[in-house]
């Protein structure tokens, strides 16, 4: 194999296309995360209250459990605990969508994204409209 010779320096043009790839992946990160973290699961919708109520039974029911039932309920005070603390961390969706739909369309050009992956991991048809991401590919 041919030794290559030495890189040049990157051109201006070069690293303001590699800022923009930063902060439009940042902000796409940032969407995703956020709908993740607000997407609720099948079944009854869960509340801090229902989860502080919970809580409060799992705590009663550790003084009377068993080895094996303590074990399965202190993991699931933690997990319930974990749940509260997830409520706890906000996220103001309506200025990330604003900033994803600014960059879905670019972002979307330049790394191949689909108009089906970008619904597969359930970002709205209406926020992908807005952002001029089409399902023609």
């Amino acid at each position: 194999m041919a030794k290559r010779g030495p890189k040049g320096p990157l051109t201006d043009e070069h690293k303001a296309a590699l800022a923009l790839g930063r902060v439009e992946g940042r902000v796409v990160r940032e969407y995703l995360e956020a709908l993740r973290g607000t997407k609720s699961g099948p079944g009854r919708k869960r509340t801090p209250e229902s989860v502080a109520r919970r809580l409060a039974a799992v705590d009663k029911e550790l003084l009377e459990a068993d080895p094996l039932q303590e074990l399965k309920l202190v993991q699931e005070r933690m997990d319930l605990q974990d749940e509260l603390n997830a409520f706890a961390m906000k996220f103001d969706m309506e200025a990330l969508e604003h900033s994803f739909i600014e960059v879905a369309k670019g972002y979307s050009d330049r790394t191949g994204v689909s108009y089906a992956a970008w619904r597969a991991v359930g970002v709205e048809a209406a926020v992908l409209k807005a952002a001029g991401v089409s399902r023609a590919k």
